[in-house]
């Protein structure tokens, strides 16, 4: 049996952040990986979908600027886009990701790792099975698989995921996506304008995005549609069958409406990767996410050895965050005295459409929920003179929600272009708890979008 100080189930960015910080602290380390180092965000989400949308979201600010929107013509390379997408993505070969672990001393173990009894992980490599054994910390680091609802035919067509879509080699002439989140919006806008005729989201609520503050499905909707995207809200597929091998498919609605694509992208949700994990080995349920307390370690399983980092907890399924829940867990495997806090008041979250979203904390409605004495402020942000000096028709809205007995700001969201770099300060001032008062003497620089920090300021009467 190989004897290591930790185990590290997973080379994603949270498992890669573990190791390599414990690495640091100078524990012998092992990472188990049955994939590519560098997991689902480098490989199928983050990276290669943000490659997919910049080409298009360069062209849209482009034609919103008088004197350079006259030299926009012709359309999208689309070919060129999914080569500088196989470029970002190393044509889905991990072996640049490897010398780092060399120079960390990180032992890498190929294969699919599973708990075999405490502090013990059986690895099924190529040339067999592999005991590990580690005398500090086994982290769990697997992160989640897509959901696939229980729609008649769904399973047997078998839909994109997000894998299927960022790494596609063709772009559908008909995209149909099932699921307005994150996923499906982003990649909807994505195809579209990389050259797909017909692109139709099907969402069940009545809104898209509907974990955010209301007036984001709807600014984002009216971007989605002014590209070309059928929206459908409010209704459910209830069958979905591809006629022929290689025919369309055709999706039915529970009020007998037929649509109808070339595929169909099914972005309704994730589940944890933890089937096939072994958890049962240690008392715990598998296909369950990995409940932990707030040093990253499981909650039901003693002696302090077990943690879980990133989406296979369920805390805060971003690839960010799991590399910050990464961090706490292996200062806590160092030896420090350190807590995870943000994912329970102070996630920042970006969806990178035409508008984006930006948004961190909490939206009004949970944080009345949670009892909380709100005021809120709002503000136009295509009115600040940033924006006006950005283009022509730039729009988006500006949004605070402060806990107005401590005069601090406990969310906020921006909608607009390239609204992501306005999230930090706000993030800044979430977890700080910067008292509106001091955060008044902020002052932004003129002209930039961020003035609106000042006007939200003043609407809200500072």
């Amino acid at each position: 049996m190989d004897q290591f100080d930790v185990i590290v189930v997973g080379g994603g960015p949270a498992g890669e952040n573990v190791a390599g910080r414990c690495a640091d602290g100078g524990l012998r380390v092992a990472l188990v990986e049955h994939e590519l180092v560098g997991g689902e965000c480098s490989f199928w989400g983050c990276v290669p979908s943000k490659t997919l949308i910049r080409p298009g979201d360069a062209i849209a600010a482009a034609r919103r600027v008088p004197g350079a929107s006259a030299a926009v013509t012709g359309r999208l390379d689309a070919s060129a886009a999914l080569a500088w997408r196989d470029e970002m993505t190393s044509g889905w070969d991990d072996s640049g990701a490897l010398p780092w672990l060399d120079e960390k001393g990180i032992t890498l173990v190929r294969g699919r790792g599973r708990l075999a009894s405490e502090r013990e992980v059986e690895v099924e490599t190529a040339d067999g099975d592999r005991r590990l054994r580690a005398s500090r910390a086994v982290v769990l680091a697997v992160g989640t698989r897509p959901f696939l609802p229980p729609i008649e035919g769904l399973r047997d067509l078998p839909p994109w995921d997000n894998r299927s879509a960022t790494s596609a080699k063709e772009i559908p002439r008909r995209l149909l996506v099932l699921g307005g989140g994150a996923v499906g919006v982003e990649m909807a806008q994505a195809f579209r304008r990389l050259g797909s005729d017909e692109v139709t989201i099907l969402e069940g609520q009545d809104r898209l995005l509907a974990r955010e503050e209301p007036f984001v499905g709807d600014e984002v909707r009216t971007g989605l549609e002014a590209d070309g995207i059928t929206v459908v809200t409010g209704a459910r597929m209830t069958k979905v069958v591809r006629r022929g091998v290689d025919g369309p498919v055709v999706a039915t609605l529970e009020d007998g409406r037929t649509l109808e694509g070339d595929e169909l992208l099914a972005a309704v949700g994730r589940r944890p990767a933890t089937d096939d994990l072994g958890l049962d080995a240690v008392g715990l349920t598998p296909g369950r996410y990995v409940d932990v307390d707030d040093s990253l370690r499981s909650t039901a399983v003693s002696g302090d050895w077990l943690y879980a980092v990133g989406d296979c907890n369920g805390r805060a399924l971003l690839t960010h965050m799991g590399k910050y829940q990464a961090r706490i867990a292996a200062d806590v495997i160092l030896g420090k005295e350190i807590s995870e806090q943000a994912s329970t008041n102070a996630v920042p979250r970006v969806t990178f459409t035409d508008p984006q979203v930006s948004a961190v904390g909490l939206t009004e409605a949970e944080a009345r929920d949670r009892g909380i004495a709100v005021r809120t402020a709002t503000y136009d942000l295509g009115a600040v003179a940033g924006s006006y000096v950005q283009g022509h028709d730039i729009h988006g809205t500006a949004k605070i929600v402060v806990d107005e007995p401590r005069g601090v700001i406990v969310g906020a969201t921006f909608t607009g272009p390239d609204v992501q770099e306005l999230l930090h300060s706000a993030t800044v001032a979430v977890v700080g708890q910067v008292p509106l008062t001091t955060l008044w003497h902020a002052v932004p620089s003129f002209p930039t979008v961020s003035e609106v920090w000042l006007r939200l300021l003043e609407a809200y009467g500072i």
